[in-house]
């Protein structure tokens, strides 16, 4: 089965998460964004959420983690959960 790893910033509105997308763009750490403006309780890990099957997550993000581009903050992606930057850190 394939895995990956990943780490994301989940916000409620997709203007938060351009702006956020933006300074990510512009040289911005993901970690110290993801702490300050996150959601999710991963933030606490820099929006790390570990590795993690194919599958596990809602499809939307699933899509993004096992078809985009490695190393690069993809999003905003929207799910039942708000609005998602997410960087894909390994797949296999």
């Amino acid at each position: 089965m394939p895995r990956a790893c990943a780490r994301h910033i989940l916000v409620k509105t997709r203007e938060e998460a351009d702006k956020l997308k933006t300074q990510l763009d512009n040289g911005a750490d993901f970690s110290r964004l993801a702490q300050k403006f996150s959601q999710c309780p991963s933030k606490k890990n820099g929006g790390s959420l570990g590795e993690f099957n194919k599958g596990d997550m809602v499809k939307a993000f699933d899509d993004v983690v096992f078809k985009g581009p490695v190393l690069k903050v993809q999003g905003p992606v929207k799910t039942q959960f708000g609005f998602h930057l997410i960087e894909t850190i390994y797949r296999n």
